[in-house]
């Protein structure tokens, strides 16, 4: 039998509804959700550690970090041969990612929440988090980086999205699908996610900031991050990559700040290429030194430019990690 650690972080999973509030908070421990998952004993031999509990908005870039050195540690360390952490839906994708690019071992990790608390019919907690021991118990969960298992469907860190505000199949890889699913209690997969980074950091940078674009934006928004000290900036622009004009003076100031642009798409799937070459397009922001962030998403853009920042300040090997996958 397998020896597997559980790390709760809170999220919805560990919530109940309060009375007074009538509404859902935190509450429970990893040993109060391990009590109400009947079961889980008799597929691995499971350990707890209680991280935190809070709600998934309350998780941030540092708790992310020092999260991601107690999964690395644990599993280099303490014998544990997979992780599974327990976390808010709202940035599990986020802290996945994170942990995805700064951990560098061929043991499954992954991460798992619930979309109904406790207290609602049909919680999801117990069944998501068996399916998440199921997967991380298969030998096929291997050297696949990072991974998010919810609703019996397996997605990489790196591809996958809340999509929906409510659902319990929110959690997509809109452009590729999920790599696997659980079914009838075991693991499979499918296809396997071959651009994985591992970015070798001490620290990260979380001084980075993200700004959306929309139709008639200006660079307000830009010249207000340098001003008051950002690092880096990943703008989510339209389509394949192209801004409002009146953004390009902020691009540029910051530019001219040393602080490195990563250009990503508003849009739900698809990656961002510099194939325009109009004011404000992305042929003309790549001349001027911004960098593509190939098909992520604005947070998880955020997410990597932190953890390059912990790496290198050097706007080549930036580039080079967005746009060639390496560090």
């Amino acid at each position: 039998m397998k020896k597997i650690i559980i790390i709760f972080t809170g999220g919805t999973i560990a919530m109940k509804t309060d009375e007074k509030l009538k509404a859902a908070v935190p509450t429970m421990t990893g040993e109060d959700i391990l009590n109400l998952t009947p079961g889980i004993e008799n597929i691995a031999d499971i350990h707890f550690f209680n991280f935190s509990m809070i709600p998934g908005p309350h998780m941030t870039p540092e708790r992310m970090f020092e999260l991601s050195g107690i999964i690395q540690s644990k599993l280099a360390n303490e014998g544990f041969d997979g992780a599974i952490i327990t976390h808010g839906t709202d940035s599990l994708e986020e802290t996945a990612y994170l942990v995805d690019l700064t951990t560098n071992t061929e043991k499954p990790i992954i991460f798992v929440g619930a979309m109904k608390n406790s207290s609602e019919l049909g919680w999801d907690g117990p069944v998501n988090l068996i399916a998440a021991v199921h997967t991380a118990v298969s030998n096929d969960a291997w050297n696949r980086g990072v991974l998010v298992v919810m609703n019996n469907e397996i997605h990489s860190a790196a591809l996958v999205t809340k999509t929906n505000t409510h659902t319990l199949d929110t959690f997509k890889s809109v452009d590729f699908g999920p790599i696997g699913f659980i079914d009838n209690e075991k693991a499979y997969f499918y296809h396997n996610y071959t651009k994985r980074q591992y970015i070798p950091v001490k620290t990260i940078n979380s001084k980075v900031d993200l700004i959306k674009c929309a139709c008639g934006m200006d660079d307000r928004l830009l010249k207000f991050c340098v001003d008051s000290g950002t690092h880096g900036l990943v703008i989510e622009g339209m389509g394949r990559g192209n801004i409002p004009p009146d953004m390009v003076s902020g691009v540029e100031y910051a530019l001219s700040k040393g602080i490195p642009v990563i250009l990503v798409s508003r849009c739900l799937m698809g990656k961002v290429l510099d194939s325009y070459g109009y004011a404000g397009a992305g042929r003309v922001l790549t001349q001027k030194g911004v960098i593509l962030g190939d098909n992520l998403q604005g947070q998880k853009a955020r997410i990597k430019l932190m953890v390059a920042l912990g790496y290198t300040t050097s706007l080549s090997e930036l580039k080079d990690i967005f746009e060639k996958n390496y560090y």
